[in-house]
This record gives structure tokens, sequence and C-alpha cells, in this order.
């Protein structure tokens, strides 16, 4: 419960909450089948960053020629990762991952101020498209797969493609981790692989965490948002570094 507050929270500010809730719940919970855990994950995510959702929506503009379109062929390419969740093993994409995490992290330390204010020059009609397909498909279908981190390549997909700040970009972040959640947990629910009980109570957490997180982000504005952003890819190299060299 206390991993799924503080997730809600991460989730809510950059995203990869996931990287913090999953490893908790496989801990706390031995006995889930690692694709119950994945689907028992996203039932308290889903609450978390719908309501994420709704309080930046309040708050901030949308780019809704955007995150509409990425939500609706995340909902799609989600279901799809998700049921090949399983088939493919972690170990074949995580050096991948860390690789262009590690890129990632170079890239936001050396160009300070990206992220900090918009840049409207950038949403130019192929970087539109171009970020509606990378989130809606490529990440969308990570989410799916595997998903810790999804939130964080989100963020980082609108700020670098079409130039948004990290307020606005962790907006619609949360729009597209909404339809993700969404249809992974309905393959998932299908499937058999939720624990409803135990998902329940986790979400009620998870919405107080994202709660927080959103008004904080809010509060604080693109600075905060990128401290913590570089903070959770950090991490994330760790964690699935970690991983890499116990399958080694």
């Amino acid at each position: 419960m206390v991993a799924a507050f503080a997730a809600g929270w991460i989730d809510a500010v950059v995203g990869g909450g996931g990287l913090l809730l999953l490893p908790a719940l496989l801990v706390a919970a031995p006995q889930l089948h690692p694709a119950t855990a994945l689907g028992t994950n996203k039932l308290a995510a889903i609450c978390g960053t719908s309501t994420a959702a709704v309080a930046y929506a309040r708050k901030t503009t949308i780019d809704w020629g955007v995150a509409g379109p990425a939500a609706g062929l995340a909902l799609l390419c989600a279901g799809c990762g998700a049921a090949l969740a399983g088939a493919i093993p972690a170990s074949a994409y995580r050096p991948v991952i860390i690789a262009v995490l590690i890129l990632v992290a170079v890239f936001v330390t050396v160009r300070p101020q990206m992220g900090l204010i918009e840049q409207p020059h950038k949403r130019t009609a192929w970087r539109r498209g171009t970020a509606v397909a990378v989130a809606g498909a490529g990440i969308a279908a990570y989410d799916g797969l595997i998903g810790p981190g999804t939130g964080t390549f989100l963020v980082l997909a609108f700020t670098t493609l079409i130039g948004a700040d990290f307020v606005h970009g962790s907006a619609m972040a949360k729009i597209v981790n909404t339809a993700t959640n969404l249809g992974a947990l309905v393959v998932f629910a299908a499937t058999g692989h939720v624990a409803w009980l135990l998902g329940a109570a986790m979400a009620v957490c998870n919405v107080g965490g994202a709660l927080l997180g959103a008004r904080m982000a809010l509060r604080r504005g693109a600075g905060f948002v990128r401290i913590i952003l570089l903070t959770v890819v950090l991490a994330l190299i760790a964690r699935l570094g970690w991983l890499v060299w116990q399958d080694s």
C-alpha cells in the first residue's frame, strides 16, 4: 500500500511509478504469477493515472490534436503488448532499454534548458505525427509488455518531438498512459491475470499519491519535474542493470 501511494506520486509527476510498485508487489505477494502481478499493477495504475490526467486537464492546456490520437492508438497497441507478455523474455530487451535510458540521462543533463519552456515552433505536422506514432504505438506496446518507465518515456517523447515543456508533456503523458493501462488491463483481466481485491486496495493508495503528485508538479513547475525525471531515469538504469547482472 505504501509503494502504491509512492508510485502514484511518481507517476503523476513524471511517470515511472511501476519501477517501484511492480518489484514491491512481487516481493509482497511472491505467489502471484508474473502476468498477474503486471495485471494487478495495471488496475492500480489506471486509477492513479486517470486521476492525475483529470487534475492536469483542469489546470493546464492539453494538446488534444496529439494526445487524443496517441491515446486511441495506445489503447490498441498496449493490449497487443499485454497479449505477448511472457512470450518475449525480458532479458531480450533490457540491455536496449538501458542503453536508451543512458542516452536520455546524458541528453537531459547536457541540455539543462530542455523542457523548461515550450517550443511551439517544433509542432510541425511531421513531428506531431511522429509523436503520435512513437507514443501511441512503440511506447504503448512496451507498456503492455512490461510497463515500468512508460510515463517517463511518454514525457520525453512529447518534450523532444513537439517541444512541450515538462509540465505540459507530463499532462499529455497521463492521457496516453491512462489509455495504455486500460488496453493492457482489459487483456490481463480477460485472461484471468488480475488480483482484484489486492489491486483495488492498491488503487485507493495510488489515487492519493497521484493527486498529491499532480498538484506538486503544477505548483512547482518544469524545473521540479526535470529533477524528478532525472532521478527516475537513473533509478530505472540501476534497476534494469541489476536485473541484467542477475540474468548473467
